[in-house]
């Protein structure tokens, strides 16, 4: 083990150790003292660094928009990627940026967690459960009403998707609330992951997809081969999959993107692309009819995009992380054959 992962190692013992009991003494305000109206200031607490868990934020932002409709936004994170996901989020006013490396600058990483001392919210979340550093970051946070993450499974086991990432936060928001006398239909779809894509850069995403496809007049399938650690497929599972898409859907174009890496699992056999813009992304994946990878960032992005997205899973929870709505579907590798895959595909084209 080297020395950055010992201290790495030590620092999440450390906080966690600090936040198991964080919140336990947080008194719960009283029965209809929470005015939705009267709402200005929200803080929205997710450290976090990677993509697929930024996107997977934007249910929760979009569902405090919704139910406080005069609020600003501020959100704590890690490094650089929520600003492009936030961008066309009106109602995001500050993100609150910690360093993805905090060692390498532990100044401003204790300058960040500072930062939320000096300023007075009305409403402060902590976007998943499992984060320490969220805990505690809400526990130090002024506001009158706290959410820490706590979620008690029995209130929502009913409930579709419950377990998810993006929607238990906004069951528990709506829970919270109704458990202060506010008005609530606990029931209702919870939001779908949005870039909010804007006309332009949907036009725009057309044109680099045109630039691409080798038939502009059929319309496009697109694979995302790469993925980080277990949940990347070998390169025989993809080209294996890649070849039955050319069997089956011989009226499509099937291209494929490609990740920062410039590594291709199917060893540029398709037509491809590749860009460093992330909101770029979201648009060349919006134009197309589906789009397929395992579970990992750009999934969720495709998601985001509103693009038809197609997930596999073989070692993470498929109820976690999932994309959902919008016709998506998940389909855990291990359970199904290529076979069932097809079908899928098939469901969400026709």
């Amino acid at each position: 083990m080297s020395f950055k992962t010992r201290v790495n190692h030590i620092r999440r013992t450390v906080i966690w150790n600090l936040a198991k009991s964080v919140g336990n003494s947080y008194t719960e305000p009283e029965y209809g003292s929470c005015d939705v109206l009267m709402i200005k200031k929200v803080l929205i607490i997710r450290p976090n660094h990677r993509l697929g868990n930024q996107l997977l934020l934007t249910p929760l932002v979009q569902e405090v928009t919704d139910l406080f409709p005069n609020c600003e936004i501020d959100l704590f994170v890690k490094g650089g990627v929520a600003h492009p996901v936030f961008e066309n989020y009106k109602s995001v006013i500050n993100i609150i940026k910690l360093p993805k490396r905090p060692w390498s600058h532990i100044f401003k990483y204790i300058k960040c967690w500072l930062s939320i001392k000096q300023k007075k919210y009305d409403f402060v979340i902590n976007g998943d459960r499992t984060s320490s550093s969220g805990r505690l970051l809400t526990q130090i946070a002024k506001a009158d009403f706290k959410i820490f993450g706590e979620v008690d499974d029995s209130q929502f086991k009913n409930l579709d998707g419950y377990q998810h990432m993006s929607i238990y936060p906004v069951y528990n928001l709506r829970l919270y609330l109704k458990n202060l006398g506010v008005s609530m239909d606990i029931v209702k779809p919870v939001p779908v992951l949005d870039i909010k894509l804007n006309e332009t850069e949907i036009i725009n995403g057309k044109k680099v997809l045109d630039g691409v496809v080798p038939d502009q007049l059929k319309k496009t399938i697109c694979i995302y081969t790469n993925a980080t650690g277990d949940k990347c497929y070998s390169e025989t599972w993809w080209e294996t999959f890649y070849a039955r898409l050319l069997k089956e859907y011989p009226d499509y174009n099937v291209i494929e993107m490609l990740p920062i890496e410039n590594i291709s699992k199917i060893n540029f056999k398709a037509p491809n692309f590749y860009s460093q813009d992330l909101r770029e992304m979201a648009a060349i994946i919006r134009n197309t009819s589906v789009f397929i990878a395992a579970d990992n960032g750009v999934m969720h992005l495709a998601s985001a995009s509103l693009a038809p997205t197609l997930g596999f899973f073989s070692v993470t929870s498929l109820e976690m992380y999932k994309p959902y709505g919008n016709g998506n579907v998940a389909l855990q590798t291990n359970e199904t054959t290529i076979n069932d895959w097809i079908k899928a595909i098939d469901n969400i084209l026709s």
